[in-house]
């Protein structure tokens, strides 16, 4: 007779506590028993890591599928395919670009009926707050949406528009749950102008846009006490703002992603459309100012804010800045690009965990997923932290090969991921979740 079914054990165990030895023990899916690294423990499998490093399941909170109705951009099946090949074992996905958007109760069982049967890794859903559906938050929440992105600006398609800002504040007061919201102010954005030149594209959203809108945010939470979290923050002007608020326990969270953290205007060519994302990518000025907000904790975590589209749609061929879409595919990169900048800044594994893995957990209300525990679901991933790799954008697995980060050397490889014990290769294991399900 085994004790656990399975048995993992690494030199170099990324745990709430720090990195150290430690066996993992599994059963019935769940992180049964954490016992050090040499500990008699009897298992029907047992794998034995040695100076690899172990981390908990990645969770991004961030990400578009587009499925249904725009799967020709992503899609669940590749989509969760490039989440677990990027040791990402958690996602929640955003309530756009799908057709329809998950903005009624109704559109959120088209989307889940989607998804069934062909995720790799475990998916959950936000809703959608838009111009009009105040009554449709509630039953949003009651059908297990983690919480509620709202758009400043526009969306990009016009079936997701944006709020006012009394809009705003009515959607927080209707319903008690999070709000995530995209934060650029549309009066400081400049016109689309048909444009090849990137700082052309990056002034025309400055700064003030995101500044000014993350104010309203922050004013609109201070006025109804509800929890709003401020998505991909471009602007490090902004951070001394968020801190404040903070410090005024306004019920106020940040994220960053990838892109902001690794990339700068300084280097993105003329015409180089993959580069494109909005809010944009700034200059390293910028850059270095929000990994000192990570550092203090003014930033929580980091997402990918994985926003595919097909090829056409990025206007390669043209390098027309203002017609591209825009959005950056980072899902299976996401922890070597950000161990590749974390480590040279002296940052450490346990860090990037926190804001890769608990960190987003905590914002979503995961209570099982994010870290090496007892009682946690055995979502567990092998990183070799020290091997480098050249990103070739025809191996990556999400649905189409564009990636600024293609032909770039990042240190640090997944080698495998298991999702409550069971490998992610093979056969769909993934589960949808809702909010409060154990």
């Amino acid at each position: 007779m085994t004790d656990f079914d399975l048995v993992v054990r690494s030199r170099r165990a990324i745990t709430p506590d720090g990195e150290r030895p430690a066996a993992i023990a599994v059963r019935d899916g769940r992180i049964a028993r954490i016992a050090a690294y040499d500990a008699p423990l009897r298992a029907d499998r047992e794998e034995d890591l040695g100076k690899l490093a172990l981390l908990p399941g990645l969770v991004d909170t961030h990400v578009h599928v587009n499925e249904p109705g725009r799967t020709e951009w992503e899609g669940f099946a590749s989509a969760t395919r490039a989440a677990a090949a990027g040791g990402v074992t958690t996602i929640v996905d955003m309530p756009l670009n799908s057709l329809p958007p998950t903005t009624t109760a109704d559109a959120l069982a088209v989307k889940r009926k989607a998804a069934a049967g062909q995720i790799q890794v475990d998916v959950g859903f936000w809703g959608g707050a838009v111009p009009g559906n105040v009554k449709d938050l509630a039953p949003m929440r009651d059908a297990g949406v983690f919480g509620f992105k709202a758009f400043l600006i526009d969306s990009g398609v016009p079936e997701f528009p944006p709020l006012s800002p009394a809009e705003l504040t009515e959607a927080f007061r209707a319903v008690d749950a999070l709000f995530l919201v995209h934060a650029e102010d549309p009066d400081l954005v400049a016109g689309h102008e048909s444009s090849a030149s990137y700082a052309d594209f990056v002034a025309s959203r400055p700064r003030s846009a995101e500044n000014t809108a993350i104010a309203r945010v922050v004013a609109a939470a201070r006025k109804t006490g509800a929890r709003a979290h401020i998505l991909h923050l471009s602007s490090s002007e902004a951070v001394p703002l968020i801190a404040a608020a903070k410090a005024e326990r306004v019920r106020i969270t940040a994220e960053t992603c990838p892109h902001y953290l690794t990339l700068t205007a300084e280097e993105v060519p003329d015409g180089a459309t993959q580069f494109k994302c909005c809010p944009p990518i700034r200059d390293a000025g910028n850059r270095d100012a929000l990994w000192a907000a990570l550092a203090d904790g003014v930033i929580d975590l980091i997402v990918s804010d994985h926003s595919p589209c097909t090829p056409e749609l990025k206007r390669t061929d043209t390098g027309d800045f203002a017609a591209a879409w825009g959005g950056i595919a980072s899902l299976q990169l996401g922890l070597p690009i950000i161990w590749t900048q974390a480590r040279e800044r002296g940052h450490s594994l346990s860090d990037v965990v926190r804001w890769m893995a608990s960190g987003p957990a905590a914002l979503a209300g995961l209570d099982t997923k994010g870290r090496l525990a007892a009682g946690a679901d055995a979502d567990l991933v092998v990183f070799d932290p020290d091997t480098t790799q050249r990103v070739d954008v025809n191996r990556l697995q999400h649905r189409h090969p564009v990636s600024p980060y293609h032909d770039r050397v990042l240190t640090g490889v997944v080698l495998g991921s298991w999702l409550r014990g069971i490998p992610t290769v093979g056969e769909p294991n993934g589960r949808l979740l809702e909010r409060g399900a154990a």
